[in-house]
């Protein structure tokens, strides 16, 4: 009561008006929540009926794949269990199926090898013996050449993880979707293609096997890929396309419709890929959709990943979307096979190959309109926006001078976008200062902390232009007759700050069209809800006047529903961060600041996108000294309370990567055995060895470790992760006992010449090799990198990648190989010279001797440790 009695009357109308504020966000962040994490969709049981798809009956395909499986990662005989489940659940659908249908279900190995771009580097690729499953479900009056719909599932899963998010959720749900299919007596009238494919996580090989070797890769029309970068929520359509034909059956279908045409701008900023590349991109041009699951990214490619961790609500959502979308498409019109869609392009108003605007409602329905609409729609802020200082004018004509009301419209723009870049700027800059004092990312666990500690001085940002503002004119004359009325003012504000976000509109608009982005459909909406807000606020002005608080209010209450979405969209696109900066691995000194500095420059952006539609109007009661004084306040106190919260725990785990290392001479003899360590977010191996002492004395690390004089791990250490190793944070080398690597390995890998080199005609040599992998068991995947004068080799149809070029050193090239390990690998290479050609070769294996599975097993409990062992050797031919 002394704060209030302290205060005067305008100062305690401000706090009255902030407190209803904030309550009425606290209220939309609950309903966001809430949906994001589809509390508001109830899952069906086990003996839910055989025509509706079933959250409970998935789940037990998750159990078994992530529970009752011994590993599902690549070189694991897991891998093979996995698909022996697969096809026999499929088999069983098969069995049940009546006489309107034709169900086929087929085993195929496939082999191959090409180059592509990923994380910003040009690899090549060979693979082998890699199994995909698949089911096609077609009428009994169907033809093998109809146009179809795939839908795509990797059963593969990463190293160290159960995959029950990534991807046996995906899995899980297909299995479902296929029995739904035939239990339902529903005959598709085009044939429906289910793919199970066992090599995504090694750079999407087993799609790219489908793409370039099946009989039935022509007849896909269209295609669904599920993918997982979580264990569940919001189940978003990250990417779409070629055209907007599939995000307009989303749009029309989805029972939970979860799309924005601005994810793929998210989508693309985060290193990564998904299938969908090799079945719209790389290897063919099929309409389709990349429907992810994004939210649970703590837990993504970690051991962490388990059914426990499934959030209830997301797969019902999803198969509920899947069923109604999958009859969309095989009842559209448009599903074409390759050859037909070929003699389409040439329509370029068709929306087989136009771009869309479309966003959803917190899963209610979608808006979606086509560009030719979006290029109206979007424009006609930008219109108004034109003719506001003529209005403004003309509301009382000869009152002010024409350029004075010009004048104060550029003064409203210039006010609200200096609100909009000081609301990210003081959270960065807040940030930034805090890591003085504490750790990075004491917010990790803890999402909550980060939007209480950056929100309120995002706010105080937002408002100290108009505080400012204020404060110089409480130093000019009133008598000056330049002054313009408050209420003027105020007008000018409400317009500049809608011209702000016009001009947004229009030019992100222009971006999305030309460039790719996202079509400002957010501040789109933002210009039409200002406007009814606006017609709102006058009304009430004329009923209870201008001072009185009720005006600003039913301004704000007409502006919810366009907030409500602002806090959806923004409150997703923060938490989707929070839970990815645990995967941001930069080397110092920037890596230090970058997770800190990324959320508190989301939170702040999101903070202006979502409050500052209220500020030309509201901040007239909000831009108070004493509620700047208390914001900052709020926020030094929020930092002093969060610098006490440990960054990590099982729930937010820190995930760290355990190489045992061990170098041969090429044949038998350990040269070198080293563990190398890295961590993949902003804090290091120091901060590590600060809260697991047992782990720095068995490394002899000791408490005094330091960054500075450790030894750091060379790059080629890391050649079995490349290109996935750019990732990680290095932090250091210590000594490692070989003593038991020879007792658990009769032979190591071993490259040698596989016959006599031979010249060709033009003179290049061409070197004839043989890889031997040795007896190792568990093979994730071998990597060469090969310098020297290379001009062609025998994988990729000849064709080199794109060289890696070292600073000081010459170019190398980048080879993976993966598949059946028993087998050796049969290769040549050209050189161009007589110079000699470097193999470096590193082989990753995903057991472990007892001494490095007793030094996982030291790591503290909010640790997750990828953990393997690594044979590297160097080869001159």
């Amino acid at each position: 009561m002394a704060f209030w009695r302290r205060l005067s009357s305008g100062d305690a109308t401000g706090f009255k008006f902030l407190f209803s504020v904030a309550f009425l966000y606290a209220l939309m962040s609950a309903i966001a929540y809430f949906v994001l994490h589809m509390k508001h969709v109830p899952p069906l049981p086990l003996d839910a009926p055989l025509d509706q798809f079933s959250e409970a009956r998935a789940v037990q395909h998750i159990r078994v794949l992530a529970e009752e499986n011994s590993g599902r990662q690549e070189g694991r005989p897991g891998l093979r269990e996995a698909a022996t489940y697969i096809k026999t659940q499929l088999e069983m659908v098969k069995e049940r199926a009546g006489p309107n249908l034709r169900v086929e279900v087929e085993e195929t190995q496939v082999d191959g090898s090409f180059s592509m771009m990923f994380l910003g580097h040009s690899i090549s690729l060979g693979y082998r013996n890699h199994t995909n499953i698949l089911m096609r479900i077609s009428s009994m009056h169907s033809h093998d050449t109809d146009a179809s719909v795939l839908m795509n599932a990797h059963y593969d899963s990463p190293v160290n993880s159960p995959g029950a998010g990534d991807c046996g959720s995906c899995v899980a749900s297909l299995l479902e979707i296929a029995r739904l299919v035939v239990d339902s007596g529903w005959a598709p009238p085009r044939p429906i293609i289910f793919l199970f494919n066992g090599a995504e996580e090694l750079f999407m090989l087993g799609s790219h096997g489908f793409m370039t070797q099946h009989k039935l890769k022509d007849t896909v029309g269209a295609f669904i890929n599920l993918e997982a970068s979580g264990t569940g929520g919001i189940d978003l359509v990250c990417q779409s396309g070629p055209g907007s034909w599939p995000s307009n059956v989303y749009s029309q279908a989805a029972v939970y419709p979860m799309a924005q045409s601005s994810a793929q701008d998210i989508f693309d900023v985060f290193p990564g890929d998904t299938d969908y590349r090799m079945f719209a991109e790389d290897y063919g041009d099929i309409p389709g959709l990349d429907i992810i699951f994004l939210l649970g990214g703590y837990y993504y490619h970690t051991s962490f990943d388990t059914i426990d961790r499934i959030i209830p609500g997301s797969m019902q959502a999803r198969g509920e979307n899947l069923i109604s979308v999958l009859k969309a498409f095989t009842s559209s019109s448009k599903l074409k096979v390759a050859s037909e869609r070929k003699s389409l392009h040439v329509d370029a108003d068709s929306d087989m190959v136009e771009r869309a605007v479309f966003f959803d409602y917190l899963t209610m329905f979608m808006v979606y309109h086509p560009k030719r609409v979006a290029m109206v729609l979007h424009n006609i802020p930008s219109a108004l926006v034109l003719f506001a200082p003529f209005f403004l004018y003309m509301r009382e004509p000869g009152r002010h001078p024409f350029l004075s009301v010009f004048c104060a419209f550029l003064k409203g723009v210039i006010h609200h976008t200096a609100g909009i870049l000081l609301g990210v700027i003081f959270p960065v800059l807040f940030s930034v200062i805090r890591l003085f004092f504490a750790n990075p990312m004491s917010w990790f666990a803890h999402s909550y902390l980060a939007f209480l500690m950056f929100i309120p001085c995002s706010f105080f940002g937002l408002l100290l232009p108009r505080t400012i503002s204020d404060g110089a004119s409480d130093c000019q004359s009133f008598s000056s007759k330049k002054i313009m009325k408050v209420e003027m003012s105020d007008e000018a504000r409400f317009w500049g700050a809608f011209g702000l976000y016009a001009f947004v509109t229009s030019k992100r608009l222009q971006a999305y069209f030309f460039a790719g982005l996202g079509g400002g459909f957010l501040t789109f909406v933002i210009c039409v809800s200002m406007l009814l807000g606006w017609i709102s606020f006058c009304l009430s002005v004329k009923s209870y006047g201008y001072d009185s608080l009720k005006s600003p209010m039913f301004y704000v209450i007409a502006l919810v529903p366009c907030l409500l979405y602002s806090v959806y969209f923004g409150g997703f696109l923060a938490l989707f961060l929070i839970e990815k900066t645990g995967m941001i691995g930069v080397p110092p000194p920037f890596g230090f600041y970058l997770a800190d500095v990324a959320v508190a420059a989301v939170i702040g952006l999101v903070t202006g996108f979502c409050v500052g539609p209220i500020i030309p109007i509201c901040d007239r009661w909000l831009a108070k000294a004493s509620i700047l004084k208390f914001l900052l306040h709020f926020t030094v106190a929020m930092f002093a309370v969060s610098s006490q919260f440990f960054p990590y725990s099982k729930d937010a785990p820190k995930r760290v990567v355990l190489q045992h290392t061990v170098f041969s001479a090429g044949g038998n003899e350990i040269t070198d055995s080293t563990y190398d360590l890295a961590v993949v977010d902003s804090n290091s191996m120091e901060f590590v060895f600060k809260h697991a002492p047992e782990v720095a004395e068995k490394l002899h690390a000791g408490p005094s470790f330091s960054l500075s004089n450790a030894e750091v791990s060379p790059q080629k250490a890391w050649l079995a992760l490349f290109p996935v190793s750019c990732v990680l944070t290095k932090n250091g080398r210590f000594p490692a006992k070989d003593n038991k690597i020879l007792e658990r390995y009769s032979q190591f890998p071993h490259l040698k010449t596989h016959k006599p080199p031979t010249t060709l005609e033009d003179g290049t040599r061409r070197v004839h090799l043989e890889l031997s992998l040795g007896s190792l068991e568990e093979i994730w995947v071998t990597v060469l990198n090969i310098t020297g004068p290379l001009s062609r080799w025998s994988f990729a149809d000849g064709k080199l990648p794109a060289p890696e070029l070292p600073e000081g050193g010459p170019p190398s090239y980048i080879l993976r190989l993966s598949g059946n390990s028993s087998e050796k690998w049969i290769f040549w290479l050209e050189a161009n010279s007589e110079a000699e050609v470097r193999v470096d070769l590193a082989v990753l294996d995903q057991r472990l001797d007892e001494e490095s599975r007793h030094l996982k097993s030291l790591f503290p409990a909010w640790s997750d440790v990828i953990a393997y062992t690594s044979f590297l050797s160097t080869y001159f031919f």
